[in-house]
Protein backbone atom coordinates (compact mmCIF):
# COMPACT_ATOMS: atom_id res chain seq x y z
CA UNK A 1 0.00 0.00 0.00
CA UNK A 2 1.79 3.39 -1.03
CA UNK A 3 1.10 6.51 1.41
CA UNK A 4 2.78 9.00 -0.14
CA UNK A 5 4.10 9.82 -3.99
CA UNK A 6 6.51 12.17 -5.25
CA UNK A 7 6.52 15.34 -3.46
CA UNK A 8 5.23 18.20 -6.18
CA UNK A 9 4.15 21.36 -4.39
CA UNK A 10 0.66 22.32 -4.71
CA UNK A 11 1.80 25.53 -6.03
CA UNK A 12 3.68 24.27 -9.00
CA UNK A 13 3.05 22.99 -11.68
CA UNK A 14 5.51 21.69 -13.62
CA UNK A 15 6.27 18.07 -11.49
CA UNK A 16 9.79 17.64 -9.54
CA UNK A 17 12.25 15.43 -11.32
CA UNK A 18 12.59 13.55 -7.89
CA UNK A 19 9.60 11.37 -6.44
CA UNK A 20 9.58 9.83 -3.02
CA UNK A 21 7.41 6.76 -1.97
CA UNK A 22 6.52 5.31 1.38
CA UNK A 23 5.38 1.91 1.69
CA UNK A 24 4.35 -0.77 4.26
CA UNK A 25 6.52 -3.64 3.56
CA UNK A 26 5.77 -5.44 6.15
CA UNK A 27 3.62 -5.31 9.42
CA UNK A 28 6.65 -3.27 11.26
CA UNK A 29 8.68 -2.17 8.35
CA UNK A 30 8.55 0.74 6.39
CA UNK A 31 10.24 0.95 3.11
CA UNK A 32 11.39 4.85 1.71
CA UNK A 33 11.21 4.12 -2.26
CA UNK A 34 13.57 7.09 -4.07
CA UNK A 35 13.61 7.44 -7.54
CA UNK A 36 14.64 10.26 -10.87
CA UNK A 37 17.51 13.12 -9.97
CA UNK A 38 18.54 14.47 -6.33
CA UNK A 39 20.68 16.97 -6.90
CA UNK A 40 21.27 20.36 -4.79
CA UNK A 41 19.34 22.28 -8.13
CA UNK A 42 16.43 20.25 -8.03
CA UNK A 43 15.03 21.60 -4.49
CA UNK A 44 14.70 18.64 -2.87
CA UNK A 45 12.39 17.76 -0.27
CA UNK A 46 12.91 17.93 3.40
CA UNK A 47 13.43 15.54 5.83
CA UNK A 48 10.91 15.87 7.95
CA UNK A 49 7.91 15.61 5.08
CA UNK A 50 8.89 12.09 4.17
CA UNK A 51 9.47 11.25 8.12
CA UNK A 52 5.66 12.76 8.77
CA UNK A 53 4.13 9.95 6.18
CA UNK A 54 6.69 7.33 8.41
CA UNK A 55 5.31 8.11 11.38
CA UNK A 56 1.49 7.88 9.86
CA UNK A 57 1.88 4.70 9.66
CA UNK A 58 0.72 2.39 12.53
CA UNK A 59 3.32 0.26 14.23
CA UNK A 60 6.21 1.05 11.85
CA UNK A 61 9.56 0.39 13.97
CA UNK A 62 12.33 -0.01 10.88
CA UNK A 63 12.93 1.84 7.92
CA UNK A 64 14.50 0.44 4.95
CA UNK A 65 15.10 1.81 1.21
CA UNK A 66 14.85 1.60 -2.29
CA UNK A 67 17.60 3.58 -4.78
CA UNK A 68 17.58 1.52 -7.44
CA UNK A 69 15.80 3.66 -9.81
CA UNK A 70 17.93 7.28 -8.63
CA UNK A 71 19.36 9.00 -11.79
CA UNK A 72 21.94 11.45 -11.24
CA UNK A 73 22.65 12.59 -7.25
CA UNK A 74 25.02 15.11 -5.64
CA UNK A 75 25.87 15.88 -1.67
CA UNK A 76 21.67 16.94 -2.31
CA UNK A 77 20.83 13.46 -1.25
CA UNK A 78 23.43 13.05 0.76
CA UNK A 79 22.43 16.18 3.10
CA UNK A 80 18.61 14.72 3.11
CA UNK A 81 19.24 11.23 3.52
CA UNK A 82 21.74 12.21 6.62
CA UNK A 83 18.66 14.61 8.01
CA UNK A 84 16.31 11.58 7.52
CA UNK A 85 18.59 8.82 8.94
CA UNK A 86 19.59 11.73 12.12
CA UNK A 87 15.64 12.56 12.73
CA UNK A 88 14.53 8.75 12.01
CA UNK A 89 16.86 7.13 15.03
CA UNK A 90 15.53 10.09 17.13
CA UNK A 91 12.27 8.68 16.41
CA UNK A 92 13.23 5.51 17.48
CA UNK A 93 12.80 4.19 14.34
CA UNK A 94 15.38 1.33 13.78
CA UNK A 95 17.68 2.10 10.01
CA UNK A 96 18.64 -0.23 7.57
CA UNK A 97 21.56 1.26 5.23
CA UNK A 98 21.68 -2.15 2.85
CA UNK A 99 19.14 -0.20 0.16
CA UNK A 100 21.28 2.60 -0.70
CA UNK A 101 24.10 2.86 -2.81
CA UNK A 102 27.30 1.83 -2.12
CA UNK A 103 29.08 5.06 -2.72
CA UNK A 104 26.24 7.02 -0.67
CA UNK A 105 26.88 4.45 2.58
CA UNK A 106 30.32 5.23 2.50
CA UNK A 107 30.26 8.85 1.81
CA UNK A 108 27.34 8.77 5.18
CA UNK A 109 29.71 6.68 7.18
CA UNK A 110 32.62 8.78 6.87
CA UNK A 111 30.22 12.06 7.53
CA UNK A 112 29.30 10.32 10.41
CA UNK A 113 32.95 9.10 11.60
CA UNK A 114 33.58 12.15 13.12
CA UNK A 115 31.12 13.63 16.16
CA UNK A 116 30.66 17.49 16.43
CA UNK A 117 31.63 18.77 19.28
CA UNK A 118 28.62 19.90 21.16
CA UNK A 119 30.00 21.95 24.06
CA UNK A 120 32.96 24.44 23.43
CA UNK A 121 36.54 23.64 25.51
CA UNK A 122 36.97 24.42 29.04
CA UNK A 123 38.20 27.93 29.14
CA UNK A 124 41.97 27.58 30.41
CA UNK A 125 41.83 29.45 33.90
CA UNK A 126 44.38 32.72 34.39
CA UNK A 127 46.73 30.52 36.57
CA UNK A 128 47.08 28.10 33.90
CA UNK A 129 47.94 30.36 31.19
CA UNK A 130 50.64 32.29 33.47
CA UNK A 131 52.17 29.36 34.27
CA UNK A 132 52.34 28.14 30.47
CA UNK A 133 53.85 31.73 29.82
CA UNK A 134 56.65 31.34 33.01
CA UNK A 135 57.35 27.67 31.81
CA UNK A 136 57.67 29.42 28.32
CA UNK A 137 59.60 32.23 29.34
CA UNK A 138 61.59 29.73 31.10
CA UNK A 139 62.24 27.44 28.18
CA UNK A 140 63.10 30.14 25.82
CA UNK A 141 65.77 31.34 28.41
CA UNK A 142 67.64 27.72 28.87
CA UNK A 143 67.50 27.94 24.81
CA UNK A 144 69.24 30.97 24.78
CA UNK A 145 71.87 29.83 26.91
CA UNK A 146 72.37 26.69 25.47
CA UNK A 147 72.70 28.75 21.83
CA UNK A 148 75.66 31.15 23.73
CA UNK A 149 77.58 28.41 25.13
CA UNK A 150 77.67 26.45 21.81
CA UNK A 151 78.94 29.39 19.89
CA UNK A 152 81.25 29.76 22.43
CA UNK A 153 82.36 26.66 22.23
CA UNK A 154 82.90 26.93 18.85
CA UNK A 155 84.52 30.42 18.95
CA UNK A 156 87.30 28.55 21.42
CA UNK A 157 87.67 25.45 18.60
CA UNK A 158 88.45 28.28 16.38
CA UNK A 159 91.15 29.97 18.57
CA UNK A 160 92.65 25.81 19.17
CA UNK A 161 92.52 25.14 15.95
CA UNK A 162 89.71 22.54 16.42
CA UNK A 163 87.37 24.22 14.19
CA UNK A 164 88.79 25.72 11.06
CA UNK A 165 86.74 28.98 8.74
CA UNK A 166 85.97 28.66 5.34
CA UNK A 167 87.68 31.59 4.59
CA UNK A 168 86.01 32.59 0.99
CA UNK A 169 82.49 31.96 2.39
CA UNK A 170 83.65 34.34 5.36
CA UNK A 171 84.63 37.01 2.87
CA UNK A 172 81.72 37.28 1.43
CA UNK A 173 79.95 37.51 4.31
CA UNK A 174 82.23 40.53 5.27
CA UNK A 175 81.50 41.46 1.71
CA UNK A 176 77.90 41.57 2.31
CA UNK A 177 77.59 42.96 6.07
CA UNK A 178 79.86 45.38 5.43
CA UNK A 179 80.94 46.76 2.08
CA UNK A 180 77.06 46.25 1.13
CA UNK A 181 76.24 48.38 3.90
CA UNK A 182 78.30 51.50 2.92
CA UNK A 183 75.74 53.38 1.06
CA UNK A 184 72.92 52.99 3.83
CA UNK A 185 75.33 53.99 6.30
CA UNK A 186 76.05 56.67 4.40
CA UNK A 187 73.08 58.33 4.17
CA UNK A 188 71.94 57.41 7.53
CA UNK A 189 75.30 58.63 9.24
CA UNK A 190 74.56 61.94 7.11
CA UNK A 191 71.34 62.39 7.90
CA UNK A 192 71.47 61.49 11.95
CA UNK A 193 74.31 64.32 12.34
CA UNK A 194 72.52 66.52 10.42
CA UNK A 195 69.27 66.19 12.58
CA UNK A 196 71.35 66.58 15.73
CA UNK A 197 72.88 69.79 14.48
CA UNK A 198 69.82 70.81 13.21
CA UNK A 199 67.87 70.65 16.54
CA UNK A 200 69.99 72.30 18.45
CA UNK A 201 70.80 74.98 16.03
CA UNK A 202 68.12 77.69 17.08
CA UNK A 203 68.67 77.64 20.41
CA UNK A 204 72.01 77.90 19.85
CA UNK A 205 71.99 80.73 17.44
CA UNK A 206 69.53 82.38 20.40
CA UNK A 207 72.36 82.23 22.97
CA UNK A 208 74.94 83.13 20.80
CA UNK A 209 76.83 80.07 21.20
CA UNK A 210 76.92 78.23 17.86
CA UNK A 211 80.02 76.78 18.17
CA UNK A 212 78.81 74.11 20.76
CA UNK A 213 76.94 72.53 17.78
CA UNK A 214 80.25 70.97 17.15
CA UNK A 215 80.70 69.46 21.03
CA UNK A 216 76.82 68.55 20.51
CA UNK A 217 77.22 66.26 17.32
CA UNK A 218 80.51 64.70 18.23
CA UNK A 219 80.27 63.60 21.48
CA UNK A 220 76.63 62.42 21.16
CA UNK A 221 77.64 60.94 17.61
CA UNK A 222 80.82 58.89 18.79
CA UNK A 223 79.71 57.94 22.10
CA UNK A 224 76.36 56.58 22.34
CA UNK A 225 74.20 57.90 19.13
CA UNK A 226 76.73 56.58 15.91
CA UNK A 227 76.60 52.92 17.44
CA UNK A 228 72.59 52.76 18.28
CA UNK A 229 71.77 53.75 15.22
CA UNK A 230 73.91 51.50 13.06
CA UNK A 231 72.71 48.66 15.04
CA UNK A 232 69.17 49.61 14.43
CA UNK A 233 70.25 49.29 10.62
CA UNK A 234 71.66 46.20 10.92
CA UNK A 235 69.31 44.47 12.82
CA UNK A 236 67.09 45.29 9.93
CA UNK A 237 69.12 44.59 7.22
CA UNK A 238 71.73 42.06 8.31
CA UNK A 239 69.65 40.55 11.76
CA UNK A 240 66.62 39.66 9.34
CA UNK A 241 68.63 38.38 6.07
CA UNK A 242 70.77 35.84 9.13
CA UNK A 243 67.21 34.45 10.33
CA UNK A 244 65.78 34.32 7.04
CA UNK A 245 69.18 32.41 5.60
CA UNK A 246 69.10 29.80 8.04
CA UNK A 247 65.42 29.55 8.50
CA UNK A 248 65.07 28.75 4.46
CA UNK A 249 67.93 26.32 5.39
CA UNK A 250 65.65 24.89 8.39
CA UNK A 251 62.74 24.57 5.52
CA UNK A 252 64.78 22.62 3.03
CA UNK A 253 65.95 20.38 5.47
CA UNK A 254 69.44 21.51 4.64
CA UNK A 255 70.45 21.48 8.14
CA UNK A 256 69.43 18.27 9.23
CA UNK A 257 71.21 17.33 6.55
CA UNK A 258 74.74 18.98 8.05
CA UNK A 259 74.01 17.19 11.64
CA UNK A 260 73.18 13.98 9.76
CA UNK A 261 76.56 14.22 8.09
CA UNK A 262 78.37 14.67 11.64
CA UNK A 263 79.10 18.88 11.21
CA UNK A 264 77.91 20.91 13.50
CA UNK A 265 75.41 23.52 11.99
CA UNK A 266 76.31 25.97 14.92
CA UNK A 267 80.12 25.97 13.78
CA UNK A 268 79.45 25.97 10.10
CA UNK A 269 76.45 28.18 9.86
CA UNK A 270 76.45 30.41 12.60
CA UNK A 271 80.07 31.49 13.88
CA UNK A 272 80.89 32.69 10.77
CA UNK A 273 78.49 35.00 10.35
CA UNK A 274 78.56 36.20 14.60
CA UNK A 275 82.43 37.16 13.43
CA UNK A 276 81.36 38.68 10.64
CA UNK A 277 78.95 40.91 12.07
CA UNK A 278 81.21 41.53 15.27
CA UNK A 279 84.05 42.46 13.11
CA UNK A 280 81.60 45.34 10.94
CA UNK A 281 79.79 46.87 13.43
CA UNK A 282 82.47 48.91 14.93
CA UNK A 283 84.25 49.31 11.62
CA UNK A 284 80.75 50.77 10.42
CA UNK A 285 79.99 52.48 13.62
CA UNK A 286 83.15 54.30 12.97
CA UNK A 287 82.13 55.31 9.42
CA UNK A 288 78.69 56.53 10.22
CA UNK A 289 80.33 58.74 13.05
CA UNK A 290 82.36 60.03 10.32
CA UNK A 291 79.59 60.94 8.23
CA UNK A 292 77.55 61.95 11.28
CA UNK A 293 80.08 64.82 11.63
CA UNK A 294 80.27 65.91 8.10
CA UNK A 295 76.01 65.97 8.46
CA UNK A 296 76.50 68.34 11.72
CA UNK A 297 78.94 69.94 9.65
CA UNK A 298 76.84 70.77 6.61
CA UNK A 299 74.22 72.71 9.02
CA UNK A 300 76.68 74.57 11.03
CA UNK A 301 78.38 75.60 7.81
CA UNK A 302 74.49 76.79 6.04
CA UNK A 303 73.06 77.44 8.87
CA UNK A 304 75.35 79.17 12.09
CA UNK A 305 77.81 80.57 9.74
CA UNK A 306 80.65 78.86 11.24
CA UNK A 307 83.60 77.93 8.86
CA UNK A 308 84.39 74.55 8.09
CA UNK A 309 87.85 74.91 9.75
CA UNK A 310 86.42 76.15 13.13
CA UNK A 311 84.03 72.93 13.32
CA UNK A 312 86.64 70.83 12.95
CA UNK A 313 89.19 72.54 15.26
CA UNK A 314 86.32 72.16 17.91
CA UNK A 315 85.71 68.81 16.89
CA UNK A 316 89.53 67.87 17.70
CA UNK A 317 89.48 69.86 20.98
CA UNK A 318 86.46 68.36 22.21
CA UNK A 319 86.26 64.56 21.30
CA UNK A 320 89.19 62.44 22.04
CA UNK A 321 89.63 58.70 21.86
CA UNK A 322 87.61 57.48 24.94
CA UNK A 323 84.35 59.06 23.11
CA UNK A 324 85.44 56.72 20.30
CA UNK A 325 86.49 53.89 22.57
CA UNK A 326 82.85 54.06 24.66
CA UNK A 327 80.93 54.10 21.01
CA UNK A 328 82.86 51.49 19.70
CA UNK A 329 82.59 49.18 22.91
CA UNK A 330 78.61 49.59 22.24
CA UNK A 331 79.13 48.54 18.86
CA UNK A 332 81.00 45.37 19.53
CA UNK A 333 78.31 44.62 22.15
CA UNK A 334 75.42 45.33 20.04
CA UNK A 335 77.10 43.32 16.82
CA UNK A 336 77.12 40.34 19.17
CA UNK A 337 73.57 40.66 20.32
CA UNK A 338 72.41 41.48 16.63
CA UNK A 339 74.59 37.98 15.37
CA UNK A 340 72.89 35.87 17.95
CA UNK A 341 69.46 36.78 17.98
CA UNK A 342 69.14 36.84 14.03
CA UNK A 343 70.68 32.82 13.72
CA UNK A 344 69.16 31.84 16.93
CA UNK A 345 65.62 32.68 15.02
CA UNK A 346 66.93 31.29 12.34
CA UNK A 347 67.69 28.03 13.72
CA UNK A 348 64.16 28.03 15.36
CA UNK A 349 62.24 28.72 12.50
CA UNK A 350 59.47 26.37 11.76
CA UNK A 351 59.34 23.93 8.63
CA UNK A 352 56.49 26.08 6.50
CA UNK A 353 57.39 29.35 4.54
CA UNK A 354 55.55 31.49 6.43
CA UNK A 355 57.91 30.73 9.49
CA UNK A 356 60.58 32.19 7.38
CA UNK A 357 58.80 35.57 7.21
CA UNK A 358 57.81 35.12 11.11
CA UNK A 359 61.64 34.43 12.07
CA UNK A 360 62.92 36.96 10.34
CA UNK A 361 60.49 39.90 12.05
CA UNK A 362 61.15 37.90 15.40
CA UNK A 363 64.97 38.59 14.44
CA UNK A 364 64.49 42.16 13.65
CA UNK A 365 62.40 42.96 17.04
CA UNK A 366 64.48 40.76 19.34
CA UNK A 367 67.56 42.45 18.14
CA UNK A 368 66.48 46.25 18.58
CA UNK A 369 64.84 45.38 21.99
CA UNK A 370 68.64 43.71 23.00
CA UNK A 371 69.88 46.63 21.42
CA UNK A 372 68.19 49.01 23.35
CA UNK A 373 68.45 47.30 26.83
CA UNK A 374 72.30 46.64 26.56
CA UNK A 375 72.33 50.64 25.66
CA UNK A 376 70.57 50.99 28.98
CA UNK A 377 73.01 48.46 31.08
CA UNK A 378 76.04 50.21 29.15
CA UNK A 379 75.00 53.85 29.83
CA UNK A 380 75.00 52.76 33.85
CA UNK A 381 78.02 51.17 33.38
CA UNK A 382 79.98 53.88 32.09
CA UNK A 383 78.71 56.72 34.28
CA UNK A 384 79.48 54.27 36.99
CA UNK A 385 83.03 54.19 36.37
CA UNK A 386 83.24 57.62 35.23
CA UNK A 387 84.05 56.83 31.76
Amino acid sequence: MTAATSGTAATTSERPPWEFAVDRSSPNTCLVRLAGSWRLRDHLPRAQVVLEQVKALEGVERLTFDTTHIGSWDTGLLTFLRNLLAQSESAGLTVDHSGLPVDVERLLALASAVAVRATAPPAESPWSRAGSSVFAAGRGFFEVLTFAGEICMAFAGLITGKVRLRWLPFALLIEEVGVSALPIMTLIGTLMGIILAFGAAIQLRQLGVQIFVADLVGISVSQEVGALITAIVLAGRTGAAFAAQLGSMQVKEEIDALSTAGISPVQFLVLPRVLALVLMTPLLTIYADLFGIVGGCLVAVTMLDLSITAYLVRIIHVVDMSDFGMGLIRASVFGILIAMAGCLRGMQCGRSASAVGLAATSAVVTSIVLVIVADGLLSVIFHVFRL
